[in-house]
């Protein structure tokens, strides 16, 4: 890779995606009907450090910043969009452990496991937390919980009390994921393999150390004390930018394929026996071409603009914030107008089980409806902070 954004480190983790990209893709279909991504496949991505980029030097990681989350995210998505889409989850769940208390840190890369102890994340509160003496005990059932079953750590959303009972704020509670159960209700039309269960806690003790704040994070009041600059970045958009590298490797892995097929596949009822000769099937893929990079170089604007965003002294106000949202909403949706063309274009033949097209196109329709980064209220809440209207803005989006 020659973008100076991503250091040789990162490069050399997303050469050996890219090596491994045939066998993922082998795999993907019986993935998909088994709703879980094979072992092999999980531990041959996790074997190249990809779902501990994020994590701190000072424990063996890159504290890797978002362009380079991008590249490795990107690299898994052109061969599987549902394991890309758990390394997104697991990425996000690495950075935000990084802000935490020193002690949380410890306790998931201290031991035996090292870097090899991978977190999921969950932001939503969808439980109760009863304040007790050294913690919290936690009870409640989270949806969605991507990369869970691969996961050694759990970040749950949690609502924070006073000593009266009254709740004062959301906060995410670091969880071993031995102490909990699932609910296996994972049963979609796309990301089916990511196995995103709902995931239970009983009465599960949370000493304070393991507990992070989510109002203050949401305005850069960290916990830890990690010095590189991927920790110093804006909160939400940080994390909502990491969900952008999946579906950039599900664009790539569309385009690659109706290009691939195109030298043999004929247009039905028309005299080209090869899709590649008609004008109208060149323009097509070559338009896809053209907006998936413009998707690519916004989502590098973005990123290098969160990574300015930890300069010293410096934190994005709301409207930036909002700006960037708007942008990954564009992102996604152009990716998933860009995939639709290409489906088209394809033919019907790209609907059968065995065409990894059809399987592509339904993984990132789904991640396409993730609440982080739905278009509607980006470019709603974007509109109004064009017109002054901040106040309306945050009814929309009052977190980002």
């Amino acid at each position: 890779m020659t973008d100076a954004a991503i250091r040789p480190e990162i490069a050399e983790i997303v050469a050996k995606i890219d090596a491994l990209r045939p066998t993922l893709a082998a795999a993907g279909r019986d993935a998909d009907a088994n709703r879980r991504i094979p072992e092999e496949s999980f531990a041959a991505v996790a074997g190249t450090g990809a779902f501990s980029i994020s994590a701190p030097t000072k424990f063996g990681g890159f504290a890797a910043n978002t362009r380079e989350a991008h590249a490795v995210a990107r690299a898994i998505g052109r061969g599987d969009g549902s394991l890309a889409w758990v390394d997104g989850i697991l990425d996000s769940g690495a950075w935000v452990l990084s802000l935490m208390d020193e002690r949380a840190q410890q306790d998931v890369w201290g031991g035996e496991e090292g870097l090899n102890s991978f977190i999921s994340i969950v932001l939503a509160t969808t439980s109760n937390a009863e304040r007790v003496d050294g913690g919290y005990r936690v009870t409640g059932k989270w949806g969605y919980g991507t990369g869970s079953m691969n996961a050694s750590w759990s970040l749950l959303g949690v609502p924070l009390k006073n000593e009266d009972g009254e709740v004062v704020d959301a906060g995410l509670a670091l969880i071993p994921t031995a102490e909990l159960t699932y609910e296996d209700n994972w049963f979609v039309a796309g990301m089916k393999s990511t196995a995103s269960v709902m995931q239970v806690a009983e009465d599960v003790f949370v000493p304070e150390h393991r507990i992070f704040p989510l109002t203050a994070a949401v305005e850069g009041g960290y916990l830890g004390q990690n010095d590189e600059a991927s920790y110093k970045t804006v909160f939400v958009p940080s994390l909502f930018m990491k969900l952008i590298g999946p579906h950039l490797g599900m664009g790539h892995a569309a385009l690659d394929y109706v290009i691939e097929k195109a030298e043999s596949k004929a247009i039905a009822y028309t005299g080209y026996e090869k899709q590649a000769d008609s004008a109208i099937f060149q323009s097509a893929v070559a338009r896809a071409s053209v907006r998936l990079d413009a998707a690519e170089a916004l989502a590098a604007q973005v990123a290098d603009e969160i990574s300015r965003g930890g300069e010293p002294d410096f934190y994005a106000p709301y409207g930036k914030r909002i700006e960037m949202r708007a942008k990954a909403g564009w992102i996604v949706e152009t990716i998933t107008d860009i995939i639709n063309d290409l489906v088209t274009a394809h033919g019907s033949a790209g609907f059968a089980d065995s065409a990894a097209l059809q399987r592509i196109w339904r993984d990132q329709a789904t991640a396409a409806r993730h609440g982080h980064t739905l278009a509607a209220s980006g470019f709603e809440a974007f509109g109004k902070v064009i017109f002054g209207r901040e106040d309306d803005a945050r009814f929309v989006l009052p977190i980002v």
